[in-house]
């Protein structure tokens, strides 16, 4: 679009929605970058902040007239570049979009805008004894739309599943700004193609989730057991980890963090712990917890751990601070550039390998986080300012490329977004990656929505 017709642009958007459109450069700032490492080029044409589905449905409509594209964000919160815009770009923020509409303890499902926060969420479903699964580490701060653009993932994905599980139904702006709705109410349903799941992941880039209809789980039941085993070496823990899956145990949360990351957090916490090669957590619920908790504690006492194993929530609490130090740790030495592959779970060792020769090679520091349950790998690059070095790129690269080859996918639950969309069509192949784009092509026929995000701009 010519630049000056960009003003019109923005005064549309302030006569759409009066009070609720900032194009003060100052009040832009924040979202050229979010917690991925990467900043935009500049700042964006406007940002608004929108309250209803008719709200963003304006947004698009003015949008798609002129061209322009149309960034969604939430929380900012995300870790792979999606959410950031640039010049010329309007930002649609859904973070005040924030109700629950309905909670119905007879079907289990309850219906939410996207901008409430996934923790508040369940603060109020348990007062019905009901709670959403998903549960990503930045569950406090990430909105219930952002997990479900990213289909984010988890400590408890292991058990539980990713947020692809527990969603129904969902309420979707297109560019042009038609309301879709897509997905069931119903448990059931497999009537034509299952646009639901397409949508869940998408990144924003084939329409606006503006309402959405959550399948939900009663308040688990019992003990909750916790387990916290070290290791000599992170290939013990590993091990111990996949014997557990292989022996039928299925543990709520089971989390593995490498000697780097203990080392960070014995600094961090004043905690004696950066001796030790590993540290592998375990967590069991619901009414077998017990008994399958002992089991998996005999697995890893026969690979070599060192185990401890407790109901008492003290004890839990500090065996849990382990792994919930390890982000906070990292972040406390500089800016952080956090990973996330994903590889079969027989080869989580061979990853933890890859990632020590990666450190040699490139003379960087790369603690490294898992959720073992499921073999999805965070090593994180910390590094000081804004910048991320040219060598920790390097090592990124071929972090991705070495996931590929122990036939794993360059992401579990962070997404695509900027930071890895030149390595997607390594994963895709050819024509799953053209099909992909068509399917691009047909819900966002100009390409507004978050362009750039995911495939690369069109040459």
């Amino acid at each position: 679009m010519p630049v000056d017709q960009l003003p019109d642009t923005v005064e549309a958007l302030h006569t759409a929605l009066p009070g609720r459109v900032d194009s003060d450069p100052a009040l832009l700032a924040p979202y050229t970058a979010d917690r991925s490492g990467h900043r935009s080029s500049g700042t964006p044409l406007a940002a608004v902040r929108a309250r209803s589905v008719e709200d963003v449905q304006a947004v698009c409509r003015i949008a798609s007239a002129a061209s322009i594209p149309v960034v969604t964000r939430g929380a900012g919160s995300g870790l792979a570049g999606g959410a950031i815009a640039g010049p010329g770009e309007i930002i649609l923020s859904l973070a005040e979009m924030d109700r629950v509409l309905e909670i119905s303890e007879e079907n289990r499902l309850a219906i939410v805008e996207p901008g409430i926060l996934n923790g508040r969420l369940n603060a109020v479903l348990a007062d019905y004894g009901l709670w959403w699964a998903p549960d990503p580490a930045s569950k406090d701060i990430s909105t219930v739309g952002g997990n479900i653009a990213m289909n984010a993932g988890g400590l408890l994905c292991a058990k539980y599943g990713v947020t692809r599980e527990a969603v129904l139904a969902l309420k979707v702006v297109l560019a042009d700004g038609t309301l879709l709705s897509v997905g069931h109410r119903t448990v059931k349903g497999v009537t034509g193609y299952d646009l639901c799941a397409l949508m869940i992941g998408s990144e924003g880039t084939l329409g606006i989730i503006v309402e959405a209809t959550l399948k939900l789980l009663p308040v688990t039941e019992g003990e909750t057991v916790t387990i916290g085993a070290f290791f000599t070496t992170v290939e013990e823990a590993a091990a111990a980890a996949s014997s557990v899956t292989r022996r039928g145990h299925v543990p709520a949360i089971m989390e593995l963090m490498d000697n780097r990351t203990l080392e960070c957090v014995a600094r961090y916490a004043g905690q004696d712990i950066s001796d030790r090669g590993a540290y592998l957590l375990i967590q069991c619920d619901g009414p077998a917890a017990a008994k399958t908790a002992q089991h998996i504690a005999s697995v890893a006492a026969n690979a070599g751990g060192a185990v401890e194993i407790t109901t008492d929530p003290d004890e839990s609490h500090r065996l849990l601070n382990f792994r919930r130090s390890a982000f906070p740790a990292l972040e406390a030495m500089g800016t952080m550039l956090v990973e996330d592959i994903a590889v079969p779970r027989d080869r989580m060792a061979a990853a933890f390998a890859a990632i020590r020769s990666l450190e040699d090679k490139y003379g960087v520091l790369i603690p490294t986080t898992c959720h073992a349950g499921d073999g999805n790998l965070h090593p994180t690059f910390v590094f000081q300012g804004e910048e991320v070095p040219s060598a920790i790129w390097a090592a990124a690269g071929e972090l991705f490329t070495t996931a590929l080859d122990l036939g794993g996918t360059l992401t579990g639950e962070h997404g695509i977004g900027l930071l890895k969309r030149d390595w997607l069509q390594d994963e895709l192949g050819q024509d799953q990656y053209e099909i992909q784009r068509r399917i691009k092509q047909v819900f966002d026929p100009l390409n507004i929505l978050n362009p750039g995000k995911v495939f690369p701009p069109e040459a």
